[in-house]
């Protein structure tokens, strides 16, 4: 037995398990299960830019799979079959497709979009039908015609804000917006001075307020106690007193009737006082016609 073992034979049997170890272990950092407990589909490509053996396979964001072998046709290039490894679990509805899809970084991927029916499912080793998903680059590079468009209208615009900047008005509308901008500080402050000093006013002002409306309710208090009727009454017979009054003197009866309508009696009255008026001129030019005093009792004609 120790014959058999010999030096030769240990190290032949270290190279068999090193060779085993390091192929598994291959398997294992590709991704690759080491032993058979997934299901098997094929998906037909294309193309399959960036999609390599042990590629992730993602469904709804989850990891279900890898890529575990591609089946290049060289009579048939547009014909490419990728072998996929699914979790057992994993069930496919029946028109469900697959993916590629990559990354910013370059990362490639293979995601499968489940199909509508959620009651018929594929069966094993069926063949998915397999595109390239249009990533944000491609998107890109589909806006590039519409950019290049854009580029005249985009030069003309940036020479209408260049010669708009160039011209002198618009520095001076700014130097005045400057100026403005100051005017409105300096009165924004006295603004603020006024409210601070409104704010200083405003409890005496309020204190008067609450006096005047104090005095309003107390008149208006006198104004409803007041006898309304009682009033309208008296008015109404002042009213009508004057209205007599009134009719009386434009009517001929009474004194004053008479002698504010009676032209006789202006024209006497008119009369005596012009007959007074030549008798107090008489007086004063000959006083001594109407008054006799003498000593001697001499009488002066």
């Amino acid at each position: 037995m120790k014959k058999f073992f010999t030096k030769e034979v240990q190290i032949a049997l270290v190279a068999i398990v090193a060779i085993v170890v390091l192929f598994f272990g291959m398997q294992f950092l590709k991704g690759l299960t080491l032993f058979s407990n997934s299901n098997s589909y094929y998906a037909h490509f294309s193309d399959i830019t960036g999609l390599s053996a042990s590629s992730p396979v993602y469904a709804n964001g989850y990891k279900v799979g890898v890529v575990e072998s591609i089946d290049y046709n060289y009579e048939d290039p547009n014909n490419i079959i990728a072998v996929i490894g699914l979790d057992k679990k994993m069930r496919l509805p029946k028109g469900t497709t697959a993916e590629i899809a990559s990354d910013l970084l370059g990362n490639v991927k293979l995601e499968l979009k489940m199909g509508p029916n959620p009651i018929d499912f594929m069966e094993h080793s069926d063949t998915i039908k397999g595109k390239m998903q249009q990533g944000a680059l491609a998107k890109a590079g589909e806006m590039i015609p519409q950019i290049e468009q854009m580029l005249p209208k985009l030069d003309s615009i940036l020479a209408s804000v260049n010669a708009l900047l160039a011209d002198p008005a618009l520095r001076n509308s700014m130097h005045n917006v400057d100026d403005i901008t100051a005017n409105l500080t300096v009165t924004t402050r006295e603004l603020n001075r006024l409210t601070a000093s409104l704010n200083q006013q405003m409890p005496g002002m309020l204190n008067k307020a609450d006096g005047l409306l104090a005095n309003t309710q107390q008149v208006t208090h006198q104004l409803g106690q007041l006898n309304i009727g009682e009033t309208m009454s008296k008015v109404n017979m002042t009213l009508t007193n004057v209205e007599q009054m009134t009719a009386k003197l434009n009517s001929n009866e009474g004194t004053l009737g008479l002698l504010m309508r009676d032209p006789g009696l202006y024209n006497s009255l008119n009369a005596t006082m012009s007959d007074a008026d030549s008798l107090m001129i008489d007086f004063r030019k000959h006083p001594k016609r109407y008054i006799h005093f003498s000593v001697f009792g001499k009488k002066d004609n």
